[in-house]
C-alpha cells in the first residue's frame, strides 16, 4: 500500500519526539513489510490544509495521521466517505479513538502493527455536520478544558496534570444548566451539570472508548449529579469504567440526537473531540454508519489496548 504521512510537529506528544528519527523508523518498518511511504511534517496552522491535501492525493491508500486529538478529528472528516483508509498514530494525550481500535499505544509498535493492518469500516458521528471521532460534550467536560486551556504545560505528563487540576476546580464549582434533549421523539428537559455525547457507546472496566467502534449508534450520558459528593462518585465510577452502575448518570442510545439550551442568560462552551467551540442554542448530532474507513491491526492480533 502506499502510505502518505502526516505528522503535526506542534501536535500531542510529537511536540517532544525527534522527528527524523521517527521519521527513519516509520519509512524503515514500511518499506520492509514492501509499502511506500511519503511523509510530511506539518505545523499545526498548517495541519487541516496539509490533511485535506493528502485525502485528495490520487494513488494514496493510506493517510498515516499524527499529532493530538485535533489532528485525528481532522484527519477523519477529510476521509470521511473516502476509499482511503486513517492510520491513527497514538500520539495524543489519552488515544480514546486509537484504543478503541485496538492500536498499540507505543508508536513503534503501532508503526509494526499498520505494516500488517487490515482496513476496517468504522462509524464517525457529527455535531451540526462537523465531524468527530470520539465525543461532543457540554458542561463539566468544557469547563474543565476551559480552565485546562489556561494552564501552561509542555508535555503529555504536564498536560494529565493540567487536567487533573482543573477536574477538581470544576467539581468545586460545578456548572449547571438548562437544556432539552430530543432522543428518538423523547423530549428530556432537564437541569444537568454536563452531557457526553459518543460515536458509539463506551465499554465497561476501562477508560472511555468505545470496544464497538462499528456499532451504529451514539451513546448519550446525561449527568444528574449536582452536588460535590455524587460528583466525585460519579469521576471515582468514571476512572474505573463503571458506566452502567454508575447512579449519577443516565445512558440513552439513539442514531440521532437533539440539544436545545434553554440557558439563555449565559454562554456556553461545547468540546468536539478535544477541542472548544461555542455552544449553539441548537445543536443536532447523528451517527454515520461505516463512514471511515481505518487500518487496524490484523484480526488475531487486535486486542483492545488497556
Amino acid at each position: 500500500m502506499r502510505f502518505i504521512a502526516v505528522l503535526n510537529r506542534d501536535g500531542g506528544t510529537l511536540r517532544t519526539t525527534d522527528l527524523d528519527s521517527f521519521s527513519d523508523r516509520l519509512t524503515a518498518v514500511l518499506t520492509a513489510a514492501r509499502h511506500t511511504v511519503d511523509i510530511n511534517l506539518v505545523d499545526g496552522k498548517d495541519i487541516v490544509s496539509a490533511l485535506k491535501k493528502a485525502a485528495g492525493r490520487k494513488g494514496a491508500d493510506v493517510i498515516l495521521a499524527g499529532g493530538g486529538d485535533g489532528t485525528v478529528s481532522a484527519a477523519a472528516a477529510a476521509l470521511m466517505n473516502s476509499d482511503k483508509a486513517l492510520a491513527v498514530l497514538p500520539a495524543g494525550t489519552m488515544n480514546l479513538f486509537a484504543r478503541g481500535l485496538g492500536i498499540p499505544q507505543q508508536l513503534d509498535a503501532a508503526l509494526l502493527a499498520f505494516a500488517e493492518g487490515d482496513v476496517k469500516a468504522v462509524d464517525l458521528a457529527s455535531a451540526d455536520g462537523r465531524p468527530f471521532v470520539h465525543q461532543f460534550s457540554i458542561g463539566l467536560h468544557a469547563k474543565m478544558v476551559v480552565l485546562r486551556e489556561k494552564m501552561e504545560f509542555a508535555s503529555r505528563l504536564g498536560k494529565i496534570g493540567a487536567s487533573v487540576k482543573a477536574a477538581y476546580r470544576t467539581v468545586m464549582k460545578p456548572p449547571s444548566m438548562r437544556v432539552q434533549l430530543t432522543i428518538g421523539g423523547t423530549e428530556i428537559v432537564t437541569k444537568t451539570s454536563g452531557i457526553g455525547i459518543s460515536n458509539n457507546l463506551f465499554g465497561e472496566g476501562h477508560l472511555p472508548y468505545a470496544d464497538e467502534p462499528d456499532g451504529g449508534v451514539l451513546g448519550i450520558y446525561v449527568t444528574v449529579a449536582q452536588e460535590r459528593g455524587e460528583l466525585i462518585r460519579m469521576a471515582a465510577n468514571m476512572a474505573r469504567g463503571k458506566w452502567r452502575d454508575n447512579d449519577q448518570v443516565e445512558i440513552h442510545e439513539a442514531e440521532e440526537a437533539e440539544l436545545k439550551l434553554l440557558s439563555k442568560n449565559r454562554k456556553f462552551r461545547c468540546v468536539i473531540d478535544g477541542e472548544l467551540f461555542p455552544l449553539r442554542d441548537t445543536t443536532r448530532i447523528r451517527i454515520h454508519k461505516k463512514a471511515l474507513k481505518v487500518l487496524v491491526p490484523r484480526a488475531e492480533k487486535n486486542a483492545k489496548a488497556a
